[in-house]
């Protein structure tokens, strides 16, 4: 256990706290918001810390009373068992957690092979994800979507957010961040008369939403292009150019919105997307400097490249990063995934507990 870190972290703790106690701070709300956050993040922190000082602070005085009255031996015996067990958890608190934990997120779902049963199994996620966040309290927005033919998705961006600061820090990332890869799925689709069991597969690409201060971008290095929004089919969807594609020159990003009648509220959209695209770049590129072991989420929607299968004829959802294996689809698709994503956090745990940066997310 390192004493200096520990030391940095809860005078990090009481600094933040002195500032959220300043009514001034509460002014600019995103400044309070990424402060309440951090500070979530150091509570179970200095919670853990300050139980383990307790129980040490006891021990001593059990065990100097022991030496006067043999009847506090059983009460030390007991504090010094329950020692190993607070020094653990500290143990692990202190280990670095990932920076965006307490951040919101933008989900974004991509029909591939499959042609219009990706779009409806692309459609099926949305709903999944929708529904899982319902469950947490969260609120979701479409920021984006291309409908398909058929009632799915071809392509579809849903930001998803916390109501205020996060419990302990913990946000949507923290939960969803193992999402991105490419999901595949074994079904009769509704286009199949023969009753053959097709399998097709739709990409999913997980990103902490950005905020202005995480990433910063030069209006000379954007190009905007507005254009006329259409609907499946082509079919027009208003007589207007509302819809806008934005160009990051430097980095090749595009991003185009058309949900919104207004020009003005796609061109905020796609920044949201576009910031968020940005941080999830800086951070690729931080990390493939320090260590080759993460890699992009999603190459390519190839249903050789899966993270998990969606086996409809047995009722059975699998994550091949973890082995995980259960038999209830149905449940998990309507937004029960919390025993998968337990696992995956586990597992997380565990590897950063055996020195690994963390689980590999794709």
């Amino acid at each position: 256990m390192s004493s200096e870190r520990l030391a940095a972290l809860l005078d990090e703790y009481a600094d933040l706290e002195k500032q959220l106690a300043d009514p001034a701070i509460h002014a600019d709300q995103a400044t309070a918001r990424r402060i309440g956050r951090r500070y979530a993040e150091l509570v179970p922190l200095h919670k853990a810390a300050g139980e383990l000082a307790q129980a040490r602070s006891d021990l001593a005085a059990a065990r100097e009373l022991a030496t006067e009255d043999p009847s506090f031996a059983a009460e030390a015996e007991s504090i010094a068992a329950a020692l190993p067990a607070l020094e653990e958890r500290l143990a692990e608190l202190l280990i670095p957690r990932d920076p965006h934990d307490a951040k919101d997120v933008i989900v974004e779902i991509k029909a591939g092979e499959g042609g219009e049963e990706s779009a409806l199994f692309a459609g099926d996620l949305l709903r999944m994800y929708t529904r899982y966040a319902e469950r947490h309290g969260w609120l979701t927005e479409v920021i984006d979507a291309q409908d398909s033919d058929l009632g799915g998705v071809k392509d579809v961006s849903l930001a998803i957010k916390t109501k205020g600061v996060p419990e302990g820090g913990n946000g949507v990332w923290s939960r969803l961040k193992w999402e991105g890869g490419v999901h595949r799925v074994q079904r009769v689709p509704v286009t199949e008369s023969q009753g053959r069991i097709h399998t097709s597969a739709a990409g999913v690409l997980v990103l902490p939403e950005a905020e202005d201060v995480d990433v910063t971008i030069d209006p000379n290095e954007l190009r905007i292009d507005v254009f006329r929004s259409s609907g499946p089919g082509g079919q027009s969807v208003n007589t207007t150019d509302s819809a806008v594609r934005i160009t990051h020159l430097p980095t090749g990003i595009v991003v185009s919105c058309q949900n919104e009648k207004s020009q003005l509220q796609n061109r905020e959209q796609a920044m949201r997307i576009l910031r968020a695209r940005l941080l999830a770049a800086a951070q690729e590129q931080a990390d493939a400097a320090a260590s080759d072991a993460r890699k992009a989420q999603v190459r390519t929607v190839d249903r050789s490249e899966r993270i998990r299968t969606y086996n409809f004829p047995q009722n059975r959802i699998t994550d091949h990063r973890i082995g995980y294996t259960a038999y209830n689809l149905d449940l998990a698709l309507a937004g029960d995934l919390d025993g998968v994503l337990d696992a995956l956090a586990e597992a997380d745990r565990t590897a950063r507990l055996a020195g690994d940066t963390e689980l590999t997310r794709r």
